[in-house]
């Protein structure tokens, strides 16, 4: 060893000199620790001599542990300020923006600039690293391709039976279409003023509805209700499992169908039972939460002819104007057509992200809808109407308090509407104007369906509380 080498001297405890950190930092970090270690030190002897700290012989106080988590701590901090310096962030606000969505960040904080967040996004970037933002726009831009793949267009190969009635269909609807716009040109040529006096009479008319009958209909909730063609019956749905005829206005008990084991969400009339077709020819449908639709005639209180094809809830059905098809929704994210006449299903059309819950046919036969004004119920507590020629919310009625369960136009002329909710309530709106003409009250529980009998006379719920009501106008 040399003698330059044995005078050099040595370095005090705890210096550590870091190559990579620039100059002054590093004399300022070293600075640092050294003091700390001699301030320590010299406290520590300190308070023995003057009898505040009490150590005995055997025992040491090591401060170097402590020392050395504070070295690190503050070492690791310059790297990230020197990683941070090292990454480049775009000045354009809008990409800083995607860049923090994209992180999982909030893209602004109270009282900052852009300059404040392009600064945040580098100090999130230096401790994740520059390769996590790249990571989740790949993320981004996988999920998004998917999303499209999903929702893409796409066609397959239906069955002659389709092409049939398709045909068939058409036959049907283009004649009742003409008369329909017939009718309407005829309406059309009525002086204004006396269309406004026939609709300010019905307005009137709707304004006096009160509750004619009040029946506990079952065990259960009542979850749905419909008149039959003839407006001489009524059959609800129940969770119960039961399906009931009732004898209206009497509100008597005819027969109880007994066939589903769960809750049971529609039952439908089909057209023209109790009019033209026999008792013993199918006159309902029914749903439920199993999958199960059942078709059952007015003579038995068992079904017919049971359908077993879906795998999740069938939540509504609907008769075409017709009768030979039934159209069924599904929380399998489909609806299925059905065709009486061959007996099977002819179309099974995907396409929906979530459960389908309600259908209704064009009274013309043409389309899967209402009239060219359809109207929708939703969870946001509002029915909106649409306006199917331009494909345009034509109105948003602010219309109870709850979520809409069901929504029903005049089947005649549609010249009002009905909405039920989870409010308690159903309401009576005008058409055209949407105005409120009448809240029908009286339900202790979620109003779960409404109907108006084919004659306009009278308007039925159903509830939660295990009844339903008869509404009409004295």
């Amino acid at each position: 060893m040399s003698d330059d080498e044995d005078s050099a001297p040595a370095p005090k405890k705890g210096r550590v000199f870091y190559g990579s950190l620039e100059e002054k930092e590093r004399e300022r970090l070293n600075a640092e620790i050294a003091g700390s270690l001699s301030t320590g030190s010299d406290g520590v002897k300190a308070g023995i001599e003057a009898g505040h700290i009490n150590i005995s012989s055997a025992e040491t106080l090591e401060l170097e542990d402590h020392v050395n988590e504070r070295q690190q701590e503050a070492l690791a901090e310059f790297e990230r300020r020197r990683r941070a310096r090292q990454i480049t962030v775009s000045t354009d606000d809008t990409e800083v923006k995607a860049g923090l969505r994209a992180l999982g960040e909030p893209i602004t904080l109270f009282g900052e600039g852009p300059a404040d967040r392009r600064e945040r996004l580098r100090g999130i970037l230096s401790v994740v690293g520059p390769d996590a933002l790249k990571k989740s726009r790949r993320d981004e831009e996988r999920a998004k391709r998917s999303h499209e793949e999903c929702h893409q267009t796409w066609y397959h190969e239906g069955p002659a039976s389709l092409k049939d009635a398709r045909l068939w269909l058409a036959r049907y609807s283009l004649p009742r279409s003409m008369k329909r716009l017939e009718a309407a040109r005829a309406l059309k040529e009525i002086c204004e003023a006396t269309r406004t006096i026939r609709q300010q009479e019905l307005n009137k008319s709707l304004r006096n509805l009160n509750n004619f009958c009040s029946q506990i209909g079952d065990d259960r909730p009542i979850s749905f209700c419909h008149f039959s063609p003839d407006s001489k019956m009524l059959a609800t749905a129940s969770w119960s499992g039961l399906c009931k005829l009732w004898s209206v206005p009497d509100c008597n008990l005819i027969r109880t169908l007994r066939g589903h084991n769960t809750n049971v969400g529609a039952v439908v009339f089909r057209p023209q039972a109790g009019v033209s077709l026999a008792q013993s020819d199918v006159s309902l449908a029914s749903c439920a939460a199993d999958g199960s639709v059942k078709l059952w005639n007015l003579l038995s209180d068992e079904p017919v002819v049971s359908i077993d094809d879906h795998s999740e809830r069938v939540s509504r059905l609907c008769w075409h104007p017709s009768g030979r098809f039934l159209g069924s929704t599904c929380y399998d994210h489909s609806w299925r057509l059905w065709d009486m006449e061959v007996q099977e299903e002819i179309l099974h059309q995907e396409g929906h992200s979530k459960g389908v819950h309600d259908l209704h046919f064009h009274p013309d036969g043409s389309l899967a809808a209402t009239g060219y004004h359809l109207a929708t119920g939703s969870g946001d507590n509002t029915c909106k109407v649409w306006e199917l020629r331009n494909r345009k919310c034509l109105y948003t009625i602010p219309a109870h308090h709850n979520l809409l369960s069901g929504v029903r136009f005049q089947p005649t002329d549609g010249n009002f509407l009905l909405t039920c909710a989870y409010d308690n309530m159903a309401k009576v709106w005008s058409h055209p104007g949407w105005m409120p003409l009448k809240t029908l009250a009286g339900h202790e529980g979620k109003v779960m369906g409404v109907d108006v009998s084919p004659d306009g006379k009278l308007i039925a719920t159903c509830s939660y509380d295990r009844t339903f009501k008869l509404w009409v106008s004295e």
